[in-house]
């Protein structure tokens, strides 16, 4: 997932708590090893889709329980997660890392369990090659994460708003609208002249759509593979921030920053009629719009001819006291049979190459989507999609870039001086 939000994303949903059962041999405290039950704590943020998973894995191990706790704000639970790994505190027997933190744990891998001890590397083709190697270390020694999902990129549009606006509502029609961001941009500006009401904009926010730009790029954004930061030297970036101030000036922005809850409320309500989509936010935009505008969303394609957004990985913290019951709980998520359930929850693009070419996957349709062919849509390019290299230190630098584009386009600043100001806080940030 990510998220994001960015998994990848990027995704994210309020706090929860879900308590199911689980494995045997557990101390007063649930961690222990005398007998008894056993609690698995599972950490994440947003919505991974793993409840009935969950389900399966605890009826098949009597006397064990999952709690599942899920962080909202992927910045806070990444600073809370990289605290606790760093002071060897209790971060949960499972823990999801976002891909922009991987190569920052990486620096750790003491602190999580090595999977290659247990099997990985005679299963590495469960996984896309790039994602495999994305978790682990650069002498190959280390793998810390099991990969769950990569991003894939698309374009959510609401049907019925853009009927209301005259412009076309055909998924097709739609796609051949915007080719390129410059494109976007002018159809966006005939959705407000025919969409009549001040109060619905074309698109969420310019921080979501610009990260989307950024990530078709190439295969770095703030930092190079050598983690580097190249803000003001990666022409990619001011690329990526010119086209998102050119979307706020021609006022076809609800200004909403993401995850928040004015932004969660905007869907429901119909506040924008576009948000840019890699697979994970297909579940997000499913649980934040309701039932009440299900068939209303649909997929196009994404400007620029698609790109890689998201995804997440597993991993075992060494602080378990559960370590071997974690491993097998990690090795069940993301084995083909969790990532295709976890897809069909909520959405997520499986990692999971011998996927690709199973029915259940490439022809799969979403309905909550009018139907949207969700297999052709982001499994067909899935092979393809690259790898996009973040930096240990994405996450402070990417916040930095976000204020100051809020600020722009909320009319604290100027565009030039907020790019100043991007520039010189993602240094800051950048230590």
């Amino acid at each position: 997932m990510t998220l994001n939000l960015q998994r990848r994303a990027w995704a994210a949903l309020a706090a929860t708590a879900l308590g199911l059962s689980m494995l045997a041999a557990c101390g007063d405290d649930g961690s222990g090893s005398d007998g008894g039950d056993v609690t698995l704590h599972v950490n994440v943020f947003g919505n991974f889709g793993y409840e009935d998973l969950y389900k399966k894995f605890e009826a098949d191990h009597p006397g064990v329980k999952i709690v599942e706790s899920a962080e909202g704000d992927l910045g806070q639970y990444n600073t809370q997660l990289t605290q606790k790994i760093a002071a060897g505190g209790d971060a949960g027997d499972i823990v999801a890392i976002e891909e922009g933190q991987v190569v920052n744990f990486l620096q750790s891998a003491d602190k999580f369990v090595n999977f290659q001890d247990h099997g990985s590397n005679d299963q590495k083709d469960q996984w896309l090659d790039w994602k495999y190697a994305q978790a682990t270390t650069a002498d190959g020694s280390d793998t810390i994460g099991l990969g769950t999902d990569v991003g894939g990129l698309a374009m959510c549009y609401r049907r019925d708003l853009f009927e209301q606006a005259g412009l076309p509502t055909d998924r097709d029609e739609v796609s051949a609208l915007w080719p390129t961001w410059d494109d976007f941009i002018a159809t966006g500006q005939k959705f407000q002249d025919g969409i009549g009401d001040d109060n619905v904009h074309f698109m969420d926010s310019a921080t979501n759509t610009y990260n989307a730009i950024l990530m078709q790029s190439g295969d770095h954004t703030y930092f190079d593979t050598s983690d580097q930061l190249v803000i003001d030297s990666n022409p990619a970036v001011k690329t990526a921030w010119d086209t998102s101030v050119a979307m706020v000036d021609a006022g076809i922005s609800a200004k909403l920053k993401s995850f928040s809850n004015e932004w969660n409320a905007g869907f429901k309500n119909g506040a924008f009629a576009t948000v840019a989509c890699p697979a994970w936010m297909t579940g997000y935009i499913k649980e934040q719009s309701g039932e009440a505008n299900a068939g209303k969303w649909d997929i196009a394609s994404v400007p620029g001819g698609g790109g890689n957004w998201g995804g997440s990985f597993l991993a075992v913290p060494t602080t378990s006291k559960n370590q071997d019951l974690a491993i097998e709980l990690a090795f069940f998520l993301t084995n083909a049979d969790g990532q295709l359930s976890a897809f069909q929850a909520v959405g997520n693009l499986p990692s999971n190459p011998t996927l690709y070419d199973q029915p259940a996957l490439k022809d799969a349709v979403n309905d909550y989507f009018n139907n949207a062919p969700v297999g052709q849509i982001f499994v067909a390019g899935a092979r393809n999609l690259k790898p996009v290299y973040l930096g240990a230190k994405n996450q402070p630098v990417r916040d930095a870039v976000e204020n100051a584009l809020r600020a722009v386009e909320g009319g604290q600043m100027s565009p030039d001086e907020g790019w100043q100001t991007a520039v010189s806080d993602a240094q800051t940030a950048a230590g």
